[in-house]
């Protein structure tokens, strides 16, 4: 059996990944999400990994799964663990010395979101997060949430070059939400080649996959394992 080792993403906490940890442990399976440095302008990067290599502790068999702004720690994480298998789940791609506040231009995020609002009539890159974020999430487990919302990541983890110099040598996978109004669909089908030389998956979920698909999400998961192992 493996540990799936699940970062979060921006403004978030462990518990956005419940539905996902209950679905891998019925199939016995161990699982680590842990709360990620909040509410501290100084933590950086390394301090995320930091917080996650002690939370998996002498655990083996490691999968390291990350949800957005993740993708900005968990090669960090899959480096020092050496992880069998790495999952960005609508995740952020860094190159080295990219720092997370350049990435938006870098990537063409802005221009890539104005384009599919035109398409969406402005669904996309809402502010309501009801509709860019929890539309296919029932709306009390949606409220719950945005009520565990905080302060991460830091000014100085968005500030601070990515500090690997190149992608870890962990076989990596990824997973496109195709309902994803925050990171349009077609965005992460031009950038997932671009930067990690190979094809995502698709899941029909929008951004918050864990909350809305987490049996899928888990399906896919333990493949990913599985293969690996």
């Amino acid at each position: 059996m493996s540990t799936f080792v699940l970062i979060h993403g921006a403004g978030d906490v462990g518990w956005y990944w419940h539905l996902v940890e209950a679905e891998l442990r019925t199939r016995g399976h161990d699982t680590v999400a842990p709360d990620l440095p909040g509410d501290d302008d100084s933590a950086t990067l390394t301090d995320y990994a930091d917080a996650v290599v002690d939370a998996v502790g002498g655990r083996k068999d490691l999968a390291v799964v990350a949800q957005s702004f993740g993708g900005f720690t968990a090669p960090l994480v899959a480096d020092r663990l050496r992880a069998d298998v790495l999952v960005l789940v609508a995740g952020m791609i860094p190159t080295p010395g990219e720092a997370p506040r350049d990435w938006w231009a870098n990537t063409g995020y802005r221009e890539a979101v104005r384009e599919q609002a035109a398409r969406d009539g402005g669904a996309t890159g809402n502010e309501d997060p009801y509709v860019s974020f929890y539309h296919d999430v029932p709306r009390e487990l949606a409220e719950q949430a945005l009520s565990k919302e905080r302060a991460h990541p830091s000014e100085a983890a968005m500030n601070a070059p990515w500090p690997l110099e190149a992608w870890p040598d962990v076989p990596t996978h990824f997973v496109l939400c195709d309902q994803d109004r925050f990171f349009p669909p077609a965005f992460f089908r031009r950038l997932v080649p671009e930067r990690l030389h190979i094809v995502p998956d698709e899941i029909a979920a929008a951004h918050c996959v864990a909350l809305s698909r987490p049996k899928e999400l888990a399906d896919l998961l333990e493949g990913y394992a599985t293969s690996r192992r």
